[in-house]
């Protein structure tokens, strides 16, 4: 068996020089974002509001607005949420006026569950705007719309 050897001194054919890879393996980081999506889909529904009120159906559209609202909630009991805060109907105007920094023109969503009273909701907003806040709102459900209206003929 004959081996040639090149005006180097190296052996022909044996040792080869191996060129450095230059492409990026993107594998890894597509295993990542897929494992962040798919936590971010599970704990997005988790981040909800905490308090668990069962919310009445409407049909009407919702409130446009580019600040994040304060959220007061009236659960089934009766009892008074500040966010996720439960506070007495006493210590509710000063509580919102310590939380927004005396801003009258703060939005409030008042959430109030669907099995109780029109007069506690009532009473709630009364005491809202009772404190100086007038951008008072109701949040509702939206109404699941099967089938479109139907019109009357006569």
């Amino acid at each position: 068996m004959a081996m040639f050897i090149n005006n180097r001194g190296g052996v022909h054919g044996v040792r080869r020089r191996s060129r450095a890879i230059s492409e990026i393996n993107v594998t890894p980081m597509v295993d990542v974002m897929l494992v962040l999506l798919v936590i971010f889909m599970v704990t997005a529904p988790l981040m909800s509001v905490g308090v668990q009120v069962d919310l009445p159906k409407t049909k009407a559209s919702g409130l446009q607005g580019d600040d994040h609202p304060l959220t007061v909630s009236l659960d089934t009991q009766g009892q008074i949420w500040i966010q996720e805060t439960l506070v007495p109907i006493e210590d509710l105007g000063s509580r919102l006026i310590a939380i927004t920094g005396a801003k009258p023109d703060t939005r409030i969503f008042v959430r109030g569950d669907k099995g109780i009273s029109y007069g506690k909701v009532m009473e709630l907003m009364g005491a809202i705007s009772s404190v100086g806040y007038s951008k008072v709102a109701l949040v509702t459900e939206m109404a699941e719309t099967s089938a479109a209206p139907k019109k009357k003929g006569r």
